[in-house]
This record gives C-alpha cells, sequence and structure tokens, in this order.
C-alpha cells in the first residue's frame, strides 16, 4: 500500500482576474492619494459611526446576535433615494435564497435596482464573478452574509471552522485593499456574545461594527468598537419596525417619550449621557425595598454593577442610609446603556428618594461623578448637555457646578 495525493484543480483567483496586478514597493512621496474621499452611505446613522461615509478599500465587520436586523440594515443600501455616491452592490448570500432576499426586500419596499444578488459560498467563485460583473472601483460595496458560511478549496476544514474563516477573510481584505472595494462582512455571535471565529478577524478588518438591542424592544444601538478612519465612541440609534430600520435623530424623546407633563414620580430620575458628541437624555430607576433574605439583593440592568455597589457604599457612608438589609433594584428606562461615570449623581439620587420615598421634580436633570468621599466631580461636555437638557424643557440642572456633595444634591428630593 503506497500512500499518494493529487493536487487539486487550481481555481482561476483574484490574482487572475486581470484587474489586480503585482505589488512594488514605492516611495511615500510618489503615492497619490484617492480623490474620492468617503462615500457616504446615505444613512445618517450608519455614516455617524463610520466617521461621515465608506472610504474606498474598507473591509468592515458587522456583528451582532441572530435576528437583530444586520441583513435588514445593509439591504437598506439598496433602497432608492440613499444612493448618493453608492455604486453597485453586490450582496453575497450564503445563509439565504434569492427568492428570501427578494421577499423581505418587497415588504421593506427596497426595489433594489442598484444591488445584485450571489447566492454563493466558495470563495474562488465569489471573487471570480465579482470580477466578471465589470469594472471594480471604490463606490462598489460587497456584502458577505456571512461570513461563516464561506470555504476555500485551498483550506482544508469545514466552513465556519477557524482556518476557513481567517483564509477566506485574508482574500476578501486582498481584493479589497488591492481592488478598491468596499467589503462588508456579516458576522454571528456566539454564547458569551462575542464575534464568532477567531479573534484574529478583528484584527484583519479595518472597522468593527456591533449592533445591540433587547429582542423585545424595538430599539437598536449600532456601535463601533474599532474604526481605523474613524471615531469609536460614536452610536447610531434605529428603530426596528415594519418598514425596516428607521433612524432615530433624537433618541432623548424616545427615552423620554410619556415623560412629559406627568406628576412626580418616586425613585426616577433624568440624566444626560454623552454618547459619543451627542448628548441624550436617559431616566435612571431604583426600587429601593425592605429584604427577608440574609443577604438582599442587587439587580442592576443597563449599567456598571460594580459601579452601582460602590455607590451604595458611598450612600451608606456618607448619608448614613441603612441599606444594608435593603433590595436594591436599578435600571435604565428605554433599553439603552450607559457606561460613563456622569450618570453616577442620577444613581445616587434615584436610590435615596426610593429609599425615603420622596419623589425628584420631573423638571430636574442630572449628570456628574461621584468620588468616594461623597464629592460631585466635573464630567466633560457639560455645557452641551446643559443645553441639551435645557431643549428638552428642564429648568433645574444639577451638576458640579451647581453642588459640589451629595449631601447637598440631595436636597433636591422633595418633603
Amino acid at each position: 500500500m503506497k500512500e499518494f495525493r493529487t493536487d487539486k484543480g487550481k481555481v482561476r483567483g483574484f490574482r487572475e482576474v486581470g484587474y489586480i496586478g503585482r505589488s512594488k514597493p514605492l516611495k511615500l512621496s510618489e503615492i497619490k492619494t484617492s480623490s474620492v474621499g468617503r462615500i457616504a452611505s446615505g444613512i445618517g446613522e450608519l455614516d455617524r459611526v463610520l466617521g461621515g461615509g465608506f472610504v474606498p478599500g474598507e473591509i468592515v465587520l458587522l456583528a451582532g446576535e441572530p435576528g437583530v436586523g444586520k441583513s435588514t440594515l445593509l439591504l437598506e443600501l439598496g433602497k432608492l433615494g440613499r444612493l448618493g455616491k453608492l455604486g453597485e452592490i453586490i450582496y453575497v448570500s450564503g445563509e439565504e435564497s434569492p427568492e428570501q432576499i427578494k421577499t423581505r426586500a418587497e415588504r421593506l419596499g427596497i426595489k433594489g435596482e442598484n444591488m445584485m444578488i450571489l447566492a454563493e459560498t466558495n470563495i474562488e467563485g465569489v471573487i471570480r464573478e465579482i470580477g466578471d460583473i465589470g469594472e471594480i472601483g471604490g463606490n462598489k460595496i460587497i456584502v458577505v452574509d456571512s461570513v461563516q458560511t464561506l470555504w476555500s478549496e485551498e483550506i482544508e476544514g469545514a466552513p465556519g471552522s477557524i482556518s476557513q474563516v481567517k483564509g477566506c477573510t485574508q482574500m476578501l481584505v486582498e481584493l479589497a485593499k488591492k481592488a478598491g472595494v468596499i467589503v462588508i462582512l456579516i458576522g454571528q455571535i456566539n454564547k458569551e456574545g462575542e464575534i464568532a471565529g477567531p479573534m484574529m478577524l478583528s484584527h484583519m478588518v479595518d472597522c468593527v461594527l456591533f449592533l445591540e438591542g433587547e429582542r423585545f424592544t424595538e430599539l437598536r444601538l449600532l456601535r463601533g468598537l474599532k474604526n481605523r478612519f474613524g471615531p469609536t465612541d460614536e452610536v447610531g440609534v434605529f428603530k426596528m419596525t415594519e418598514k425596516g430600520m428607521e433612524e432615530v435623530e433624537n433618541p432623548s424623546e424616545i427615552s423620554l417619550e410619556g415623560e412629559k407633563g406627568e406628576k412626580e414620580k418616586v425613585g426616577a430620575v433624568t440624566v444626560c449621557a454623552m454618547e459619543g458628541t451627542r448628548p441624550m437624555l436617559l431616566e435612571i430607576q431604583a426600587l429601593v425595598t425592605q429584604s427577608s433574605l440574609p443577604v438582599p439583593r442587587r439587580v442592576v440592568l443597563g449599567l456598571d454593577y460594580n459601579r452601582v455597589l460602590l455607590l451604595i457604599a458611598v450612600l451608606q457612608k456618607v448619608l448614613h442610609l441603612p441599606l444594608y438589609n435593603q433590595e436594591i433594584i436599578v435600571k435604565v428606562g428605554g433599553g439603552f446603556k450607559i457606561s460613563e461615570p456622569a450618570a453616577d449623581l442620577g444613581i445616587c439620587l434615584a436610590i435615596t428618594s426610593s429609599l425615603k420615598n420622596k419623589p425628584i421634580n420631573p423638571k430636574v436633570c442630572v449628570f456628574g461623578e461621584v468620588g468616594l468621599l461623597g464629592e460631585v466631580r466635573k464630567v466633560s461636555g457639560e455645557e452641551k448637555r446643559g443645553k441639551e437638557a435645557k431643549k428638552l424643557g428642564f429648568t433645574n440642572i444639577i451638576s458640579s457646578g451647581t453642588v459640589k456633595s451629595l449631601r447637598e444634591a440631595s436636597n433636591v428630593l422633595r418633603s
């Protein structure tokens, strides 16, 4: 018995299509920059997170949980009236058939005259078809749904394995950089909430976007985790409706919907948080009740759990509040998440209000960092936060400019 191997027939790859030549070293002074600049997608919230639009040759990874709206968002690129400078969109579908995509597009009112559907999972076949379609340019977008379905005949392993995902992504990266096309990869999320596949995938792409949202709410947040050509602190806000992903230009109105004109509420306070360069008014709610358990529970939704525990300890030490035998539940209304320390003052006032059963004036907006000694510290963008609050009808602004300590801020509670 003698073992022997047969060479697989070589598939015509992207180097042989004809529009990509060999790389040669160039002097930095001889390199000519593109005059195209950024290409707006026509979706304002997406352009905000990208930093103004797509960059020719950029490769973007869009990740999110199943059913959160990743494919729906990218189908919106084919909606008439949003084309702008975008050219042809090649939608490579490895999970749905063209008929299924067409049915969803009709439901969303997308004609997609500039969109072509390619039902192919073999990476060599995908690159070959892209080369046969026509001229490659910086305004052409290739959407791959999803990258875990791609496979190559030159790479061992099943589709979705680490070697296949990494190898196919490398081919698409080389295609994007040398042909100047924009490639958008859709990635799935594993049980731990991380992007499925090798961690190297995030390092290979230029931009990593994460679309998040609760299953039972219509709010969707698009965050930039990595961006070589723009900021990483911007957030795009969308609303999932029957007509698709609709942009939310003023997220504060959603979070405070139905709050205007209401009576004073116990355990609820409005805070102003910054998401990137945009101030957002959000409501923090707290419920403090007597516990019958040896160790009272602490439930936190939309905030950092350890930070809330720290603030509870500060309240017990500085204001002498008996919270050691109380169950404390704190959440952010509307399904939003706050990660910055500017919400510290709002969390403390909401907990104090619920414990003492004293309401807070609905026209009060608070923001400020609380130190371990109970002092209220200044946060970035206080002037912009104050203007946003006053624009929405809040007349009493409590921050480091009006109060210096937590004890002084607690005077806002009605007796």
